[in-house]
């Protein structure tokens, strides 16, 4: 018997500064730990569809979802798993502030994340998908390549 396969989505955004965009898990798993924003897919729903929905409600910003980077498995309440597709995008609008299951939501540099309690595999996908640089064959896309990179002009908070 196969376990229950929960399909979600996350973005990975980065503003004109560089700085990547994070949550602070309000509810578990991962209560407390900080990580991309994102959450379940709904049924009918488009991965696109589910990660411009999912990135409103958690961060207040409207984003366009652009190429896909990679996916995860975490485990899941009851034995099941989350299936996690991560999806570089654009944010083009809104304001700044968590919401729904997100307990808090800032602007962090790539040197910034070592300070942060992070969920679990969170820099090493980012690395191995080459979002972070760091070791591993061909060049880093880091925050300065791809569509996530043009996120200029948002409101947000000074942090690192």
């Amino acid at each position: 018997m196969h376990a229950q396969r929960l399909r979600c989505v996350g973005a990975v955004v980065w503003d004109s500064g560089g700085r990547l965009l994070l949550i602070r898990r309000g509810h578990p798993p991962g209560e407390g730990l900080w990580s991309l924003p994102g959450g379940r897919v709904e049924a009918g729903e488009s991965d696109h569809a589910a990660v411009i929905r999912e990135i409103g409600e958690e961060t207040g910003l409207s984003v366009v979802p652009g190429a896909f980077l990679g996916a995860v498995e975490r485990p899941a309440p009851g034995g099941a798993v989350f299936d996690i597709r991560d999806y570089e995008a654009v944010a083009t609008g809104g304001e700044l502030t968590a919401g729904d299951d997100a307990a808090d939501v800032r602007w962090v540099s790539p040197a910034g994340l070592v300070s942060l309690p992070l969920v679990p595999g969170l820099v090493e996908a980012l690395t191995t998908w080459h979002v972070l640089p760091g070791p591993g064959p061909g060049p880093g896309a880091g925050p300065s390549a791809g569509s996530g990179a043009a996120a200029a002009g948002r409101a947000g908070r000074d942090q690192t």
